[in-house]
């Protein structure tokens, strides 16, 4: 019995490993690279894809550095005119 849980256990983590890694993918390699420490350091609370992390990066659009912005564009996580706007 002890071996069932665990397994399923191990099984259970697993999942959440490939879950999180698929979401990740879903924004570009840029993304990813240019916006990481921005994000670790405005909205590492808030799960990838979550409509929080889309708040949270939109509340802090000023703050964002500008590599950051840059791939955000590029990817159409937000279009250029909203960040002219912001300016």
């Amino acid at each position: 019995m002890k071996t069932m849980f665990s397994g399923l256990l191990i099984a259970g983590l697993a999942a959440v490993s490939f879950a999180d890694a698929a979401l990740a993918q879903s924004y570009s390699k840029a993304v990813q690279q240019y916006c990481r420490d921005d994000y670790k350091k405005y909205c590492g609370e808030y799960g990838l894809e979550t409509s929080g992390l889309r708040s949270c990066m939109d509340r802090n659009g000023k703050s964002l550095s500008k590599s950051c912005v840059r791939a955000l564009v590029r990817d159409g996580q937000v279009s250029q005119a909203e960040v002219n706007n912001r300016r």
